[in-house]
């Protein structure tokens, strides 16, 4: 089966590397019109370059709600419109019980991973979606389904992302809303976990390795594409069997 994206146009956040970065280049090179955006204008320009398809980058915090909208409107200037929104970026400031969290900590963390989605989703849906039904994307963690020593407030808003995609395509269809909830994945962003855990873990799961960024591109490329299009509201867990391993 093969997918093309021709016509349409994909915003993704957190595009500079990891997950975002092979989401944003299997789109691109699949025919997509592809809006990169992250913190880093630099680091966007870079990965770019990696990309045989049409990209333009834009520099914004995902968790800021006024440069989103910016971000948005860039996007349909530049392109004509949004046909996909990607809610890959996120942040993990804190390591440890639920409890031992301060504030601030606390506050950035959803900010960036919740309150980041639910708005930038917003503003897409006001600007393009309500007219042109297209399809959000969001990327959570299979922390989010069980508990995890460490990950306890990161986990919290990975469990509220996956109910916000359940809730919100119950009210915006046609428009679909779709998640996945990634196992430990081979990115900067997971360097630590990789670094300590990878190894024993990568052993005790029936495909024997962790995961690669593409790998989920792979599964993020098929629900975005109408291949899926009977497909909304439900989160899908990627993580070569780790859930499904003997302790």
């Amino acid at each position: 089966m093969e997918i093309s994206f021709e016509g349409k146009v994909a915003l993704v956040t957190g595009a500079s590397k990891g997950i975002g970065k092979a989401i944003a280049k299997t789109l691109a090179e699949s025919g997509a019109k592809v809006m990169m955006s992250s913190r880093k204008e630099d680091a966007l320009r870079e990965a770019a370059k990696e990309i045989n398809g049409v990209t333009e980058v834009f520099a914004a915090n995902a968790g800021d709600i006024a440069s989103g909208r910016e971000c948005i409107a860039a996007t349909i200037e530049k392109f004509g419109g949004v046909d996909i929104l990607i809610n890959n970026a996120a942040t993990n400031p804190y390591y440890g019980d639920s409890l031992g969290v301060d504030e601030a900590r606390f506050d950035k963390t959803f900010q960036v991973n919740l309150k980041g989605p639910l708005f930038w989703t917003q503003m897409a849906y006001e600007m393009a979606l309500k007219e042109k039904p297209g399809v959000i994307l969001n990327i959570a963690s299979v922390g989010g389904m069980r508990t995890e020593s460490g990950l306890s407030i990161y986990n919290l808003t990975k469990a509220a992302l996956i109910h916000f995609t359940r809730q919100l395509a119950s009210e915006i269809g046609p428009n679909r809303v779709v998640g996945i909830a990634p196992g430990l994945v081979k990115t900067d962003f997971a360097a630590v976990l990789v670094d300590n855990f990878g190894d024993a873990l990568a052993k005790r799961t029936p495909l024997g390795r962790l995961g690669e960024p593409q790998d989920i591109a792979n599964l993020a490329a098929f629900l975005v594409s109408d291949a899926a299009s009977w497909i909304t509201g439900e989160t899908y867990v990627i993580d070569g069997g780790a859930g499904v391993a003997h302790s």
